[in-house]
């Protein structure tokens, strides 16, 4: 296989990078970050990787919080994730979530680092909680390509491909990505980066079979139950699914065909 230049990879942004969705809290998270760091070693066997997301963390967070310590960590490849828990939100900002991404992509550049991103699917063809988010989509994409091409930061655009929005491969809670998923995620980002062999990243699924009305609504219902009454209930306590917790890989470490383990 060509080896590629990176030894050195971080892993910036939320929960999809922290990899909820494929995996659980007994056995751990894998996610996407995981899986493009097993295909960068396939080619680069000196590889090292940390991934300092964390579930629940809106954009300034992870610039306040995760922005230094990746800094200090002297990478040369950094994939940052960020703006969908801002997007989500009633006092949703998007100049001022476009600026901390700009200096996290303005900052990382400057180091020295090969720096990636990615757009977001238009998630309301998942969830009805994101109906209504589609023009917030829409403008967040446009100004994420205009920054990184600023920034000559490289991006994975999702959006224009259908397959992003296919049911299968997300989890049941239709806001993160399951392990199809996430493993497609990799792919693209390997197919970002120039790594051959993941140019089909974004290939379409066999058809689906109609889904009939009434078991639509019923799967509607249990996802209400199940998913948005504990998110809504979250909100309203103002709290979030990562207080409390730290990087599951906060330090870089040789890579290891291994999940990552629960952490606290």
């Amino acid at each position: 296989m060509t080896p590629h230049p990176y030894t050195r990879y971080v892993a910036m942004g939320d929960s999809q990078t922290e990899g909820i969705g494929d995996g659980d809290e007994a056995t751990g998270y894998r996610g996407w970050a995981d899986r493009l760091a097993e295909l960068l070693a396939e080619a680069q066997p000196d590889l090292t990787y940390a991934n300092l997301a964390v579930r629940g963390k809106v954009t300034a967070q992870i610039k306040a919080e995760q922005l230094a310590p990746a800094l200090a960590l002297k990478p040369d490849l950094v994939t940052v994730v960020a703006g969908m828990n801002d997007l989500l939100r009633p006092s949703f900002d998007a100049e001022q979530v476009m600026a901390d991404i700009e200096e996290i992509f303005a900052r990382l550049t400057e180091s020295g680092a090969q720096v990636v991103t990615v757009t977001y699917p238009d998630m309301g063809k998942l969830s009805p909680l994101a109906r209504r988010a589609l023009p917030r989509v829409l403008d967040l994409n446009i100004r994420l390509r205009a920054a990184a091409e600023r920034h000559d930061v490289a991006v994975l655009d999702v959006f224009p491909h259908p397959v992003t929005t296919d049911p299968r491969l997300w989890s049941q809670d239709r806001i993160h990505a399951g392990p199809l998923g996430h493993a497609r995620i990799a792919s693209g980002m390997a197919h970002t980066l120039g790594l051959p062999g993941h140019e089909d990243w974004s290939a379409p699924l066999p058809p689906l079979a109609p889904v009939p009305t009434l078991r639509a609504l019923s799967a509607d219902t249990l996802w209400a139950v199940g998913f948005l009454g504990p998110w809504l209930w979250r909100r309203l306590r103002g709290r979030s699914s990562g207080d409390g917790r730290t990087a599951k890989r906060p330090e870089l470490t040789p890579w290891t065909d291994q999940s990552t383990k629960p952490h606290s």
